[in-house]
């Protein structure tokens, strides 16, 4: 049995969502998938990674399995993770995932959990890293790649205002707000109090003090 070639994005059949099929038919695309899968040194992929429109994944991190028409019924603790994939080569993708899942497919009874039950556990990296490559390979199915997860900070616009040193300002921090001179400001903004409406940058507080209006340059968040 040969193995098959990787559809590269940009391409419509990985972002039209895959149609269910047979376990009969998902055993065996799931051979193909997995010689597949070791040439190309991968740890999960989809059959429309390879050209199939059928709703079959596999993964192998910890051990080999497949998924027929997978559906991820529950998610816990959202995480930030750095992803790649066969079909976006030589491209690394900050994505939102979540740390543990429950999975039910047609092929296994019941539900299949992954992810770590503790924080502390041994293999907890390993266990994070099959649950986000699970996630990774159900959302090919469901016609999503990482670039739909991408995690985006976020962006803040520069501005600049001039604050005598003793000047009044008032922060806030949550629900509190405080009016004092600005020198008796700083301490608390540096540990996240706002200023006026802005986010103050502690990276720049060294030119505070050359002269006697001293320059503040803040971030506020953009719209």
């Amino acid at each position: 049995m040969e193995t098959k070639q990787i559809v590269v994005y940009p391409n419509d059949i990985l972002t039209t969502p895959t149609k269910k099929t047979d376990l009969k038919t998902a055993q065996k695309l799931a051979v193909e998938m997995f010689m597949t899968l070791k040439k190309e040194g991968g740890l999960g992929l989809s059959a429309n990674q390879i050209g199939e429109d059928k709703s079959v994944c596999v993964v192998d991190v910890t051990n080999p399995f497949f998924l027929l028409n997978p559906v991820i019924t529950k998610k816990q603790k959202e995480i930030i993770y750095k992803e790649g994939c066969l079909s976006i080569p030589n491209k690394m993708i900050t994505t939102k995932r979540y740390e543990r899942i429950e999975v039910e497919a047609d092929n296994v009874e019941g539900t299949m959990i992954f992810g770590p039950e503790k924080d502390n556990q041994v293999d907890n990296d390993l266990l994070i890293l099959e649950a986000v490559c699970v996630q990774h390979e159900i959302d090919h199915l469901n016609g999503k790649t990482i670039y739909d997860r991408e995690f985006k900070r976020e962006s803040f616009r520069r501005t600049e205002i001039k604050i005598g040193r003793n000047e009044k300002v008032t922060i806030t921090k949550d629900k509190e707000t405080l009016t004092m001179k600005y020198k008796k400001a700083i301490p608390y903004l540096e540990k996240g109090w706002i200023i006026n409406g802005h986010w103050y940058t502690t990276s720049i507080r060294t030119t505070l003090w050359c002269s006697r209006k001293r320059r503040l340059v803040i971030g506020r968040r953009s719209n």
